[in-house]
């Protein structure tokens, strides 16, 4: 099986898709990789959705809205990050936007006049601390062995993530007809095409009166005008439960002018590397 996620080799996103499988390739975009598996390119794509400290990966949430695929599995896997450079003697720090945010009390700390560098992921900024010895960069402490040539990094600090609770969550998404009713989440987009008072409320009500516990609700722009808002929704009940089928169709018919958009349900996995 084919998967394909963020690269290069040694991001986080590379450690969560070997789960599932050996044969990994590699896109520069979450949109890339949605497209990757709607346009039957790849069996299987693992994208990040949410980190316990920086909150939801909107390009992923976006990019799900947009996309005939289904939503399959689940894989939290714990974030390490390390500083990693040539020396001690470094002026910038190159990481992904979200490990600087993640890291910003340590940086500001210890390295206070450190110039933050946003690259396109974990392992860039550690590729960039290998080839320029101004650089540090920010990833797992594997990562300070090249994969192939290349310098091996001093991991100058480890565990610098502001919370040791730090941890990704990632989706594992398939081609639509590969869509589940087992499992115990599942995910679904709420289009409302409507706004009015009590209108959220209802749509929760929908869910709450079935005793089915939310475990996030996230809104979007819908794209196509200001102040118009498409929900994402992930609860704790699997699409073969009666109650879940008749919370889904109550909100079918709550946002009759919109639509429901049912990406699937799944199990969790938790990976530890």
């Amino acid at each position: 099986m084919q998967v394909v996620t963020l690269g290069p080799v040694g991001t986080y996103s590379h450690r969560a898709a070997r789960s599932v499988a050996d044969d990994v390739s590699f896109r520069e975009s979450v949109s890339a990789i949605v497209d990757a598996v709607a346009d039957g390119e790849a069996e299987r794509g693992v994208v990040p959705v949410e980190n316990s400290i920086e909150g939801s990966v909107s390009e992923s949430l976006d990019a799900l809205t947009e996309a005939d695929v289904a939503v399959v599995r689940e894989v939290v896997t714990p974030v390490r990050h390390a500083l990693l450079a040539q020396s001690e003697n470094f002026s910038i720090v190159a990481s992904h936007s979200q490990a600087l945010a993640q890291c910003r009390d340590y940086l500001e700390r210890e390295y206070p006049n450190a110039t933050p560098e946003a690259v396109a992921s974990t392992a860039r900024g550690v590729e960039r601390a290998r080839e320029d010895p101004d650089v540090a960069g920010i990833g797992h402490p594997a990562t300070a062995e090249p994969s192939g040539e290349g310098k091996t990094l001093q991991v100058l600090a480890e565990d610098i993530q502001d919370r040791s609770s730090n941890a990704t969550r990632f989706l594992v998404i398939a081609p639509e007809s590969e869509r589940s009713d087992a499992g115990g989440k599942t995910s679904v987009v709420v289009y409302p095409s409507a706004n009015y008072p009590g209108l959220l409320l209802e749509v929760l009500e929908a869910f709450a009166d079935r005793d089915i516990n939310l475990t996030r609700i996230e809104s979007r722009p819908s794209g196509d005008r200001l102040g118009d808002y498409l929900f994402h929704i992930d609860f704790e009940a699997g699409l073969y439960e009666e109650r879940t089928k008749a919370a889904i169709a109550e909100v079918e018919e709550i946002v009759a002018n919109g639509w429901v958009r049912v990406l699937g349900s799944y199990d969790t996995e938790h990976v530890i590397e």
